[in-house]
């Protein structure tokens, strides 16, 4: 099996294996329990759902070919600051995949903190410290408002939807009759996001108009238009 630590952005439209492992990593999550003086009582904590995980790798981007490097393939040291640095800007997460021995995380983040500076005696190498955050996917829930009898507007907010652990579909094969904004209306439960669909797979205006039956298309994430 192959350890290593890897970056991309954009379903994975540009991304990188950072070249040499850091001496550690692990999640830092913090609970988000609440405390109360209750009368008779005294101090009581009410605990409440987990905090997002926060995860801090340290590493360098080497410019000399030193024997730990551990990527197949090894980028310049400023072209990993500058990947980073525009995918901080797009204000969009990233998605942070790391392979151990004991320990697997492959989750969406974001960028919260990025430092870097040249080291010493190093010519070349940039020694950076790189803090990312678990993201969760969200979108709004619709709601409906209904007339009370005294001619009031009362909000029907959706029910709960029953939970759901199958991993959501990547993409989808076009039957006869698709179109994209059918497959967005199916898959995704909103067919105004064909658009999405049709940037994603790189297919222009013209194309749309004979899209062949077999034809297999990748889709964004269900949650919203961001994915990472």
């Amino acid at each position: 099996m192959k350890y290593g630590i890897w970056l991309s952005w954009n379903n994975q439209e540009e991304g990188f294996e950072l070249p040499i492992l850091p001496r550690e990593i692990g999640p830092s999550i913090n609970g988000d329990g609440t405390g109360h003086d209750v009368f008779g009582l005294g101090k009581i904590n009410v605990i409440k759902d987990r905090g997002l995980a926060e995860y801090t790798i340290e590493s360098i981007f080497p410019a000399q070919p030193y024997p730990f490097i551990t990527a197949s393939i090894v980028l310049q040291p400023r072209e990993y600051v500058d990947y980073i640095l525009k995918w901080w800007e797009t204000k969009r997460p990233i998605r942070f995949v790391y392979v151990g021995s004991t320990m697997e995380i492959n989750t969406p983040a974001s960028v919260e903190g990025f430092e870097w500076k040249e080291v010493a005696g190093s010519p070349g190498d940039i020694q950076f410290s790189l803090k990312l955050k678990e993201y969760r996917f969200y979108a709004a829930r619709r709601v409906q408002v209904a007339q009370q009898q005294d001619g009031a507007p009362a909000i029907q907010k959706e029910g709960p939807k029953r939970p759901d652990d199958r991993e959501p579909s990547k993409t989808y094969t076009l039957t006869a009759g698709d179109n994209l904004w059918k497959v967005a209306q199916k898959v995704l439960g909103d067919g105004s996001r064909w658009r999405e669909i049709q940037r994603l797979n790189g297919l222009t205006d013209a194309q749309l108009k004979s899209l062949p039956v077999g034809l297999t298309l990748k889709l964004p994430e269900q949650g919203g238009a961001a994915y990472a």
